[in-house]
């Protein structure tokens, strides 16, 4: 089966009292380039997130969006700056006894200081946290492949239908090669007659003659290995995988033979097949672009 390089895939779950959303969307691109954002206090967990993508994805851009929420109250301890209060309480007395003012010291008053209170948060087991969130990221990636999936079907039965239309040419063009050889050769004995008149015509050096012209517009070899080619393009949609780079290179040869043909076709019918072929090889070449 191949896939799409296009796709998007979502997972929700809530873990040990944290709700985990991971999102998955991506687009073409020659190569795999994996970006994870994710909020920094979790960032320890990024790399095992890539090696999870690089499991399951080859080619594309794709982008990793997570998003971390507690839904509990979070195991913090607050504690007293015991020493800094009392140095905050003791330049408070001093100015009051100093400079003869009021002394209105309150609790509410002392707290306002800076770094009165120590937070501290309970340590986390990055381990843990990191086995969490890949647990969200692999459903995520499951629900984006089955996407990936589902286009790469209609991509390989789009490709398939173009093989067909392709192939009804090239039996076209291989009709039109051998009447445009018959055509040749009386259009070349009607011009001896008219030139001799009377005399009698070589039959030998027109045989020579359409032998030539036959060899030189004979599209044999590239028929044949157009279709050779096509139906490399079929086992490799049948094989699956990553096998984009293997059609573009495909096409590529498909081309070459396509463009050969066009060169040796003298004629207006033979020039039309031509162009059909090519048309459609352009329009499969764009959906290779898609394809994993």
């Amino acid at each position: 089966m191949i896939h799409s390089m296009t796709g998007y895939g979502r997972a929700v779950e809530t873990i040990r009292d944290r709700e985990i959303t991971v999102e998955l969307r991506s687009v073409n691109n020659r190569f795999l380039d994996c970006t994870v954002k994710m909020p920094r206090a979790f960032s320890y967990a990024e790399e095992a997130v890539k090696q999870a993508v690089k499991q399951t994805v080859s080619r594309g851009k794709l982008d990793v969006f997570i998003s971390i929420n507690t839904t509990a109250c979070e195991n913090v301890n607050i504690s007293l700056n015991r020493p800094l209060l009392e140095g905050y309480l003791q330049a408070l007395r001093s100015i009051a006894s100093d400079y003869s003012v009021r002394e209105d010291i309150s609790a509410v008053s002392l707290a306002r200081f800076p770094d009165v209170f120590v937070v501290e948060k309970a340590e986390e087991d990055e381990e843990q946290n990191t086995a969490d969130i890949l647990s969200v990221a692999r459903q995520a990636l499951e629900a984006y492949n089955a996407m990936r999936r589902k286009e790469g079907e209609a991509l390989a039965a789009d490709l398939l239908s173009r093989k067909a239309t392709i192939l009804g040419y090239v039996e076209k063009v291989e009709a039109r090669s051998a009447v445009t050889v018959a055509e040749y050769r009386n259009r070349l004995t009607n011009k001896l007659r008219e030139v001799l008149e009377n005399h009698t015509i070589d039959e030998s050096r027109i045989l020579t003659e359409a032998a030539i012209f036959a060899d030189k517009v004979a599209v044999d070899e590239e028929t044949v290995r157009l279709r050779s080619h096509l139906s490399q393009m079929e086992e490799l949609l049948s094989k699956g995988g990553a096998v984009g780079r293997k059609l573009d290179f495909l096409l590529q040869e498909m081309n070459r033979e396509a463009n050969t043909i066009g060169s040796k076709g003298n004629d207006l019918e033979q020039a039309r097949n031509v162009v059909e072929i090519k048309a459609e090889l352009e329009k499969i070449r764009e959906q290779i672009q898609n394809i994993e």
